[in-house]
């Protein structure tokens, strides 16, 4: 909330959600989030609010208390519809996908959408379909802009105000060239008078800010790996791509923090002269920290939080109710300002006194990051015999539950890392040493589903959802600039060799009531055609399945060279037969084993045009080839192949009454091709305006301009498929391998077999649980 103290209502706005819920009450357990309210008996539809009411009518007079009122809703889109939004008894129905807004009731309407800002439900923040949200509270029309799911323009907030966006932000990924000048005048002064000449002040400016984007990367790696698998989450709801890009830029701070320190060396002389270390100098900004900075911005956030404020910069921030270690420094450029002025009282009046030193500026600065990473990770790490050893610790550290709650109640834990001034000023949510013991205790869960999968090439460490999150977000592309980082994927391949013992989980999504967890092979790509690894490796796959078997998990897809990759047939059946070698030698296991190969081909003969009469397939003699083949024939679609020995091998597995559609010739091309490992002289063989389809999970490498490519077999998923925010290796956002697929619907459907080695579920069967589900097609035949 926002605003003025007296709140009449809160207009639920926003979200498609297939759950039912309701608001969070003041100082209530938040586990009362997760039960279902009663049916809601349905309200007339609501008539649409009035164009030429004027903004500042008069309020109506407040509806006599134990009397239904309802608050109406009404969304303008291309499809017109509206839902009841308030019920007796604070209870709520939500729509999916819908987001909330809470709005206090000042004397104007024009207030009223001012203060707008989200509401203390932790719900699930993807945007709806819609432009314009026309919110009407009774007779008084408010109309609250939103941007659409496929807009991917960085929400600002709701009403941005005065110096909102960064300086540079039209300068986008080339943002960094605003710390030329310090790196020109670094190489001006060795060049003109030796490394002598550079003091310690100067040069530890690029490498203070560097070792801070390492420390945030460390955060948010450790965060995203603990909210997948930990049991002490605090938020149990998920994010989406929407948020991702707009927590993007959470490194312009680290750029402004390098300018400033770069013209404070500039202008003042006395900084040339800091000692490395002054222990009266670290205890005066402590002290400094503790009393001027922690009750200056107390105040200056409860300020923000009024609806002038808070509509125009801060609900920026707020935008993220589930947070994630960088949503700390995600606020608009205006309030940076003010939070860097209020941080160099310390460090200004070290050096005006003269007892600073350079280490205690950057070991101020590493408080402040660590301090701001742990408030926002989203689990609960604080150990409880701190707290017991030192009581009073409570009021001088704050935990990630605690600040948690400002994100979730809004109007309650204020302060910034001491909660003393929450405690002096009675703003301390009384939820919060409840949510923190709960935290800490957390509940053991064991998702339904685990896909296993695996790093493909150096650069996919940075692309693992617990990687680098704005290139998790992205389709893989291995652009150049990502060889810059080869170092870090040198060295994350060298500990994924040495230390990786075990799969370790990646991601954690929910579909319907359905909890799936995606699992990694500490392995790349290469490492699955070393002879001497294939033990090793199977091991590792092993120990996943029965780990999976031991904690009730009822399906494990595998997922790429875990499994029977088309473009490595041969090296599959050599490791573990498709996954034919685990269930032979466990008979009695639980989990069941899917290679997906029934959907994938499914989706393979769905992207084949309907009017094709012949088709080239280049593939091994994998399932899926024969399948598709087998399928094709059948259809009478007459399937060429060039490769004597993989014609005869393919033809010995279809049945003779279909055979005679399968042709051997080196010369005939028609102009559709499946494939899977195709090289660049091959491609070439192809006619003009070939269509190139994917028979495997590697997409092929593009290099005819004159053909068409289609993405490796996959679907569109649901909307109702929760915590979203990382593509499947090249796959673009909310897509799936046909693959992982799989494994989802043998869950949904409880369908019992194993489809791994030889056996292959139905493939129509597959499409149609496919289709029933959510899952589009990416191709139309």
């Amino acid at each position: 909330m926002c605003g003025s103290q007296k709140v009449a209502a809160a207009v639920v706005v926003l979200v498609p959600v297939p759950a039912v819920g309701r608001l969070h009450r003041p100082h209530e357990p938040l586990d009362a989030l997760v039960r279902e309210p009663e049916p809601v008996p349905r309200l007339p539809r609501a008539a649409a609010p009035r164009p030429d009411a004027a903004p500042d009518d008069p309020l109506p007079p407040r509806p006599p208390k134990n009397v239904a009122h309802p608050l109406l809703v009404t969304a303008a889109s291309s499809d017109d519809a509206s839902w009841r939004a308030g019920v007796p008894e604070r209870r709520w129905t939500r729509v999916p996908s819908w987001r909330c807004c809470c709005l206090p009731r000042p004397a104007s309407a024009n207030a009223r959408t001012a203060c707008c800002c989200w509401s203390n439900l932790m719900d699930d923040l993807r945007f709806a379909n819609y432009r314009h949200v026309h919110v009407s509270f009774v007779h008084c029309p408010l109309t609250v802009q939103y941007s659409t799911r496929d807009d991917r323009s960085v929400a600002m907030a709701s009403r941005p105000g005065p110096l909102t966006e960064w300086p540079w932000h039209r300068l986008g990924n080339f943002k960094y060239v605003v710390m030329a000048p310090v790196v020109v005048h670094g190489a001006h002064r060795v060049a003109t008078k030796g490394w002598g000449d550079i003091d310690l002040a100067f040069a530890l400016i690029l490498p203070s800010l560097l070792l801070r984007m390492i420390h945030n990367q460390i955060w948010i790696s450790i965060a995203r790996y603990q909210t997948a698998r930990s049991k002490h989450r605090i938020v149990d709801r998920g994010i989406e791509f929407e948020q991702v890009d707009r927590e993007r830029g959470w490194d312009d701070q680290i750029l402004l923090n390098g300018l400033l320190f770069y013209v404070s060396y500039l202008t003042m002389p006395s900084t040339k002269l800091l000692p490395a270390w002054r222990t009266d100098g670290a205890v005066m900004m402590a002290l400094l920290h503790a009393g001027p900075v922690e009750f200056l911005y107390y105040w200056f956030h409860r300020a923000l939080h009024h609806h002038f404020l808070y509509s125009r910069y801060h609900s920026h921030h707020h935008s993220s109710i589930v947070t994630e270690p960088i949503t700390s420094v995600i606020h608009p450029f205006a309030e940076h300002i003010v939070y860097y002025l209020l941080f160099a009282i310390p460090m200004l009046s070290g050096i005006y006194v003269g007892n600073s030193s350079v280490m205690a500026i950057v070991l101020y600065i590493g408080y402040i990051d660590f301090m701001n990473n742990m408030g926002h990770c989203n689990f609960e790490l604080v150990p409880k015999w701190m707290f017991q050893v030192f009581p009073p610790l409570k009021y001088l550290m704050y935990t990630p539950s605690f600040h948690s709650l400002h994100h979730t109640q809004f109007r309650t834990n204020y302060s910034l890392f001491m909660p003393l001034y929450d405690y002096i000023y009675n703003t301390m949510d009384k939820a919060s040493d409840e949510l923190y013991e709960r935290s800490l205790k957390g509940t053991e869960e064991t998702p339904e589903l685990i896909h296993l999968t695996h790093m493909t090439n150096l650069q996919s460490a940075y692309h693992l959802r617990i990687g680098i999150a704005s290139i998790a977000s992205q389709p893989s592309d291995n652009s150049m600039w990502m060889w810059m980082l080869w170092p870090l994927a040198w060295l994350s391949m060298v500990l994924a060799w040495v230390y990786g013992s075990s799969a370790f989980v990646v991601e954690r999504i929910k579909l319907k009531n359905m909890k799936m967890q995606t699992w990694a092979i500490p392995r790349y790509n290469f490492q699955y055609g070393l002879n001497w690894e294939k033990e090793t490796i199977n091991d590792l796959i092993e120990k996943a399945i029965l780990d999976a078997d031991g904690r009730g998990v009822k399906v494990l897809s595998l997922g790429l060279l875990n499994q029977a990759s088309d473009s490595f047939t041969i090296l599959a059946k050599q490791i573990n037969g498709v996954g034919e070698l685990y269930r032979q030698k466990y008979p009695k296991l639980r989990v069941r084993l899917v290679d997906g190969s029934g959907l994938a081909t499914a989706v393979l003969l769905k992207s084949i045009p309907q009017d094709a009469k012949q088709v080239f397939l280049h593939a091994g003699p994998s399932k899926i080839a024969c399948a598709t083949a087998s399928a094709l024939c059948g259809k009478g679609v007459q399937v060429i192949m060039n490769p004597k020995k993989e014609y005869d091998v393919l033809k010995s597995q279809i049945a003779e009454s279909k055979a005679s559609y399968l042709k051997h010739s080196s010369t005939h091309m028609p102009q559709i091709w499946l494939v899977d490992n195709i090289d660049d002289k091959e491609q070439r063989l192809a006619p003009k305006q070939t269509l190139f389809i994917p028979i495997s999970q590697f997409p092929i490498k593009k290099i005819r301009k004159d053909c068409t490519y289609l993405c490796t077999p996959a679907m569109k998923i649901p909307e109702t498929m929760q915590n979203i925010h990382a593509c499947e290796n090249w796959l673009p956002r909310r897509v799936m391998s046909a693959w992982r697929i799989a494994g989802i619907l043998h869950a949904l459907e409880g369908w019992t077999m194993h489809e791994c080695g030889d056996a292959m579920m139905d493939a129509e069967k597959a499409w149609s649980a496919a289709i029933k589900h959510g899952f589009i097609p990416l191709t139309k035949a």
